[in-house]
């Protein structure tokens, strides 16, 4: 079995279909935890798992041990389970090698392998590949939560409003365990009946407020909305723990180097520009399609120099004394004028 997808180890699981080995690695924890969670909880019955559902720490154990606890037949149960958490934390990993070469197919080996992936030109990741599931989890992009923030609320059939999704990617940022946390907690105060997500929701139950956030200061630079863009930065630096400068900038930064590279799409219009920078829908290119209205290419090169400089002086680089808020207001002057 071949490395695969997210959603292909899922339908597999759900169908009862199973390999000898998982190996679950990379940088996003989200979906190395949902993966070995859903096996931890539906291969076994709980009269099953407690004889042949084990569990082991990869600071606290080693291959060996591993090795001994897979091959132990399953008692009174078709499958055992075996999941290694902190799988990262193991010495001498090439030794899994020789338990590839013949697994035990009654036993269900599960690897969590976090912050990090193994090197694919060694041996020990073709065997995996060859009997079992290489999973690489990877962090999402930004341009790409809006997506998941969809996708994820859509499995409880729940509708999302675009502005709402975008306050969400902007506030939580690419953290997705997080993020389904907050999105259960939107899930949970919905009023009874109601089955779509607003912006006031949000505002109410998150503490983003609707029309003074990241989103709302983007758009205002975009229309060069001077007042609506002075209200946000002042709003800004009377509530500094909700809107630190950092996240803000963050924000800015990713636009304007999307908007720098969308100058270079081959077709200008919302379908090339979704399709050039990964956007999900070609709703998501509005903002670019306004922007190279109002800016110039090498305006945008200018702003995104005047961004990483306001983010150095934000931490302390060659300013001894300006105020976040003040930082924010002279770059905004800049992109405005």
């Amino acid at each position: 079995m071949k490395e695969t997808t997210y959603e292909e180890i899922v339908r597999n699981l759900k169908n009862r279909v199973y390999a000898p080995v998982y190996f679950l690695m990379g940088e996003e924890d989200y979906y190395i935890d949902r993966i070995s969670d859903y096996i931890l909880d539906t291969v076994l019955t709980e009269t099953e798992k407690e004889f042949n559902q084990t569990v082991l720490f990869g600071t606290d154990t080693d291959m060996a041990a591993i090795i001994n606890a897979a091959r132990r037949y399953p008692m009174m149960s078709e499958h055992q389970v075996v999941v290694v958490k902190e799988a990262q934390g193991l010495r001498n990993l090439d030794d899994l090698t020789y338990y590839l070469q013949k697994p035990l197919l009654s036993t269900i080996l599960v690897f969590c392998y976090k912050h990090g992936s193994l090197d694919r030109r060694k041996k020990i990741v073709a065997e995996i590949e060859k009997r079992g599931v290489l999973f690489e989890s990877k962090k999402l992009k930004d341009s790409q939560l809006p997506g998941f923030i969809s996708s994820y609320l859509k499995r409880k059939k729940i509708e999302i409003e675009p502005k709402a999704s975008e306050m969400m990617a902007e506030f939580i940022g690419a953290d997705l365990n997080r993020m389904a946390g907050e999105l259960e907690k939107l899930v949970i105060t919905l009023p009874s009946g109601q089955r779509r997500i607003t912006p006031e929701q949000i505002e109410r139950n998150i503490g983003i407020s609707k029309d003074y956030n990241n989103f709302e200061l983007r758009s205002a630079l975009i229309a060069k909305d001077v007042l609506k863009a002075n209200q946000i930065i002042k709003y800004f630096g009377e509530n500094p723990k909700n809107n630190p400068l950092q996240m803000t900038l963050a924000v800015l930064f990713n636009f304007f180097s999307n908007l720098m590279l969308a100058y270079y799409a081959p077709q200008r219009n919302e379908q090339g520009i979704a399709a050039f920078l990964g956007l999900r829908s070609p709703w998501q290119a509005k903002d670019y399609m306004a922007a190279m209205q109002k800016f110039s290419g090498n305006k945008v090169l200018q702003i995104i120099s005047a961004i990483r400089n306001c983010d150095a002086k934000s931490k302390g680089v060659g300013n001894p004394s300006i105020s976040d808020e003040d930082l924010l207001r002279d770059l905004v002057f800049f992109i405005l004028h």
